[in-house]
């Protein structure tokens, strides 16, 4: 395939466009693409939970929602009493808001009844008539004694919001089962030979170009047993992520068609995390979070932000920076933030994500299991991160520098300068919110992890 603007795509195995071997094999860490080490903010906003996964309320065109001046975000959550490690088999979605974008208030679970064991990530819609929607993962089977893992993609209508008297989130809420895998464009968990099954994270998205209305979500392309794909290696076969799509066809949120995906990342990677796209300069910027333990051997990635750029929402697709990278963490805090989601603002793209494990440099996230309880606990994050800054143009992106932890800008505030900018005008950082390091520095950090 060839794009006179952006240059080559490649085909996908299900989708119009693959990510392929060989451009994940360029992955690699550059100062444009490594992010500030990251530390323990002085104060922990919302001490009682766990707080992860989080995404914005957002317009139909794709803004962050403003309802009477607050800001809106939802999150995944658990009791912060409990190991990190299990945080995934209980999580519920919390609701949070902010009237300044930096102080943010914990307005409290927002559904009761949802399907599901337990709730995984999704997106929000705050529609043209004050209503608001929550997309969301239904994880396992209700009403079964054990945990399980099927996933299916659910939408909550009859939220309101009232701010009379503050904030207040409301239902009643009625759930509904908008999209389930058909085996043939998206794999069920039947099919799955790989090590993790994905059918989840919706996040609606009304095309500004051409006013169609598109849920993306993550999931796995089928690769039947047999296949020439990969050369017909299996072990790599079982690497097989996808970004999903459906279509509304009367843009009714709850009125959902399956169509091909958008991409997939079959012989490279297995998951293909909460997909979404940012608009900007008439192209399509896809993003995804993935891990360094879900690339498929031979292949060397990071826990990082990738990302892919097209002129159509349907593709081709172009990898961001040649190899996808976009945002990864420094090498002696490679798990220090995760579940990246970009958004923009202005004249650059911020990038959201949580504070995952710090002061931990080990191999694989696997290694936290072998601490302590206490350690674990302390070398957990589970808040939200700072906010990246990231200039995008073409098939290119750069980080800028960082805003604080939980600092969502107001629409239409100026960010201060960045470090890029500041040296360019011949000063030093003031280390305020653009500075080398984000959070307080802890002084029982150890000093080989600097």
């Amino acid at each position: 395939m060839t794009n006179e603007t952006l240059g080559d795509g490649s085909p996908g195995t299900g989708a119009r466009t693959g990510w392929t071997r060989e451009q994940a094999s360029r992955i690699e860490r550059t100062e444009d693409t490594v992010a500030p080490i990251v530390y323990p903010p002085e104060t922990d906003q919302i001490p009682e939970v766990h707080i992860w996964d989080t995404w914005f309320l957002r317009e139909r065109d794709g803004t962050l929602a403003s309802v009477d001046g607050y800001r809106v975000c939802f999150s995944l959550t658990a009791p912060s009493d409990l190991l990190p490690g299990k945080r995934h088999d209980v999580a519920t979605i919390r609701c949070f808001y902010s009237d300044d974008g930096r102080t943010w208030h914990d307005a409290g679970p927002v559904f009761e009844g949802a399907l599901g064991q337990r709730q995984w990530a999704g997106s929000a819609l705050y529609d043209d008539d004050g209503s608001a929607y929550l997309f969301y993962t239904a994880a396992g089977e209700e009403g079964s004694e054990d945990l399980t893992y099927t996933q299916r993609i659910v939408g909550a209508s009859g939220g309101r919001i009232d701010t009379a008297g503050g904030f207040e989130l409301s239902g009643p809420w009625t759930h509904h089962e908008l999209l389930t895998p058909d085996g043939e464009r998206y794999e069920r968990e039947d099919q799955s030979r790989g090590m993790i099954y994905t059918f989840r994270d919706p996040w609606f998205f009304e095309d500004p170009g051409t006013g169609e209305t598109w849920l993306l979500f993550e999931a796995n392309t089928p690769v039947p047993e047999g296949s020439d794909a990969c050369g017909g290696d299996a072990a790599l076969q079982a690497f097989n992520g996808s970004v999903g799509v459906a279509r509304s066809p009367t843009g009714d949120p709850l009125e959902w068609e399956l169509a091909d995906p958008l991409l997939d990342a079959v012989c490279v990677n297995q998951e293909l995390e909460r997909p979404h796209v940012v608009y900007r300069d008439g192209l399509y910027y896809l993003f995804v979070s993935s891990h360094l333990h879900t690339f498929a051997p031979g292949l060397e990635g990071f826990d990082a932000l990738y990302g892919f750029v097209a002129e159509d929402l349907r593709g081709e697709y172009v990898p961001l920076n040649d190899s996808g990278l976009v945002a990864t963490n420094p090498e002696n805090a490679p798990f220090q933030s995760y579940s990246w989601m970009a958004f923009p603002h202005g004249e650059e793209v911020l990038v959201q994500s949580f504070f995952n494990y710090y002061d931990f440099a080990g191999e694989t996230l696997d290694e936290i299991a072998h601490l302590s309880g206490a350690e674990q606990m302390r070398r957990f994050g589970g808040t939200l991160g700072p906010t990246l800054r990231l200039d995008v143009a073409g098939t290119r992106t750069r980080i800028l520098g960082a805003l604080g932890h939980w600092h969502i800008p107001l629409a239409g505030e100026e960010l201060p300068p960045t470090d890029r900018e500041l040296i360019r005008r011949g000063k030093a950082s003031e280390n305020g919110e653009t500075g080398a390091g984000y959070g307080a520095r802890p002084a029982d950090r150890d000093a080989d992890s600097e």
